[in-house]
């Protein structure tokens, strides 16, 4: 595909915009974010911003090789998951004259667009891949691999190719499926402290991968990308990633609960073991998103996964999951 064929990928979140472009409090169930979040003690000193980060970011990488029980040569760091996509494939792409790439359909669509971007072309046949990219959970069906699945995609990964696994939401699902304690040369490991902190505005995301794929990484993307902010916040965070255990409880609660209330409204969910659920409606949904829009409520219209008539709705507190339930039931009824 030519570069001038490609368009940017549409993303929930867009509650500040509206925000901005409203000045009326939005109701975001677009951004699938942790609504319990871990509280943590953190601090950025102000001197920090008076000087360059350290782009090597060795103590972070030691804070993060600790708590994964890794090695800090192993780790790779980026502003936020998406640029460490980006570079992954401008890595991997690189020197191939007719690299491919699969991905199983719907899932997220930086994949495919940074892939393209790197020059890579898709493929309908996992065989082929050079690189297999796997969303666990998946976006935006909630779709949940065990460990033991993901191990059987790894072993049928040819030993030139790469299996990129994409566990941004696996803390708030099931971390027990978990490959970041797996090392493979063939296995590249993204994680995020986005969706579990809640904390999307910081720009925050980490991989695992061989030492000398994470060395690639690290030369390719833009120097001090991790910003003081964010690198203050990330050493504190990751310790604590054990405390997010109660958020599942939590939102697995309120998942059942969503769910079923939606359901009786005509919304068929999709099996999820995420912090969000696709639900099928009987139409297109366009015009039930203007309506919600109206109502200062975003929900992800799934149409640019090519899935016109679903939604896919975050899992919030109960005080707002019941504002999102009123909302629709006065909506379709």
């Amino acid at each position: 595909m030519a570069d001038d064929c490609l368009e940017k990928v549409i993303h929930g979140g867009k509650g500040k915009g509206r925000q901005e472009k409203t000045h009326k409090q939005v109701l975001d169930f677009s951004a699938s974010l942790n609504p319990f979040p871990p509280r943590i003690s953190w601090h950025c000193n102000p001197e920090d911003l008076g000087r360059y980060p350290d782009d090597s970011y060795c103590e972070l990488k030691e804070v993060i090789a600790r708590s994964y029980n890794r090695d800090p040569a192993e780790v790779c760091v980026g502003n936020g998951s998406i640029e460490l996509i980006r570079v992954f494939c401008s890595v991997v792409f690189r020197n191939k004259k007719d690299g491919k790439f699969f991905a199983a359909s719907p899932t997220f669509g930086e994949y495919a667009l940074s892939a393209r971007l790197a020059g890579a072309s898709t493929t309908k046949h996992e065989s082929e891949a050079d690189v297999h990219f796997v969303c666990n959970p998946n976006n935006p069906t909630g779709l949940l691999y065990s460990k033991e699945t993901m191990l059987e995609f790894l072993a049928g990964t040819r030993s030139e190719a790469l299996l990129f696994c994409d566990e941004a939401f696996i803390d708030l699902s099931d971390p027990r499926q978990s490959l970041s304690a797996i090392r493979d040369s063939r296995l590249f490991v993204l994680q995020s402290l986005t969706k579990s902190f809640a904390v999307p505005g910081l720009r925050f995301g980490f991989g695992f991968a061989d030492p000398a794929l994470a060395e690639k990484i690290e030369i390719a993307r833009p120097p001090w990308s991790v910003n003081a902010y964010a690198e203050a916040f990330a050493r504190a965070a990751i310790p604590h990633r054990k405390d997010v255990e109660q958020s599942r409880q939590l939102i697995e609660q309120e998942r059942q609960w969503l769910t079923e209330e939606l359901s009786v409204l005509g919304f068929s969910p999709c099996p999820s073991m995420a912090n969000y659920v696709l639900f099928r409606y009987s139409k297109d949904v366009g015009p039930l998103c203007e309506k919600l829009a109206e109502s200062d409520i975003l929900v992800r219209d799934c149409s640019s996964f090519g899935l016109s008539d679903c939604i896919r709705v975050a899992v919030r507190t109960r005080d707002e999951n019941r504002t999102l339930v009123e909302v629709i039931r006065s909506c379709v009824l």
